[in-house]
């Protein structure tokens, strides 16, 4: 091969190496446009930007009653709008630069919009630059959260949990909460580390839970919480206070040394 065959190869190498690195950014519209098409949702390495809402709130204001229904009206009605995310949702070493959205409340009509998943959720290894909402939401199969960063405000209260779950080192840099979530299967947070208090009162784990290594640098509030099958602790720190008031492990009461 001679000197210019070699360098016309490195410069097809390199254009295409600054071509890939040009599409890492991708708009969180082309990627709510692909749900809507049914298509699977699969990005590595890629950062994404504008809001990411699994709810479709914009699109489902459009097509309901303006006038603010009450959550005491007829037939039971009540102000929830479930969206139903059909296809397999993989985001792997992302970053998300903008808010993400699986449940928004919105003030002016009293709707409150939340995305259900059924099949397999990954978000690994990825950073949530700002909100990370889940509340509400039901993970029908695999959620996988771990080795990310949620460097906002996340929620996933009342979500629930169907299958095995993953949130192991897994770092929240804001308030974080998990209160009133249900786990169906065994959930990992080993090594996950809490930098503000960490909320799972009245959480259900019904399978066991790992808590291995987890550091909580300021409150664990556990009150009420329930626990069946294996409860994992093994190197677990808590910086000050836990809450452990009516925390029952096996039917057994909480212990911490």
């Amino acid at each position: 091969m001679n000197k210019i065959t070699k360098l016309t190869g490195i410069l097809v190498f390199f254009l295409l190496t600054v071509s890939i690195v040009a599409q890492t950014k991708v708009n969180a519209s082309d990627i709510m446009r692909d749900i809507k098409k049914g298509k699977n949702i699969t990005y590595k390495n890629a950062t994404i930007v504008g809001v990411l809402d699994f709810t479709f709130m914009d699109e489902q204001l459009d097509k309901l009653p303006k006038k603010r229904r009450s959550w005491w009206g007829n037939n039971n009605s009540n102000n929830k709008i479930e969206k139903q995310i059909d296809q397999k949702i993989s985001f792997e070493n992302c970053t998300f630069e903008d808010n993400v959205f699986a449940y928004i409340h919105e003030e002016n009509s009293g709707y409150t919009f939340i995305a259900n998943f059924e099949d397999d959720v990954i978000f690994k290894n990825c950073i949530f630059k700002e909100m990370a909402f889940f509340k509400y939401s039901h993970f029908s199969t695999k959620a996988d959260f771990s080795d990310s960063k949620f460097n906002g405000d996340s929620t996933f209260k009342y979500a629930k949990f169907n299958r095995n779950s993953d949130f192991s080192n897994t770092v929240f840099n804001e308030e974080s909460t998990f209160k009133y979530a249900v786990f169906n299967r065994n959930i990992s947070f080993s090594n996950a580390i809490f930098k503000e208090t960490a909320t799972f009162k009245y959480a259900k784990f019904k399978n066991g839970v790992s808590f291995n290594k987890t550091r909580f640098e300021e409150n664990l509030d556990i009150k009420y919480v329930n626990v069946n099958g294996k409860f994992e602790i093994s190197g677990m720190h808590v910086e000050y206070d836990i809450d452990s008031k009516y925390a029952s492990i096996n039917g057994e009461k909480f212990s911490y040394q």
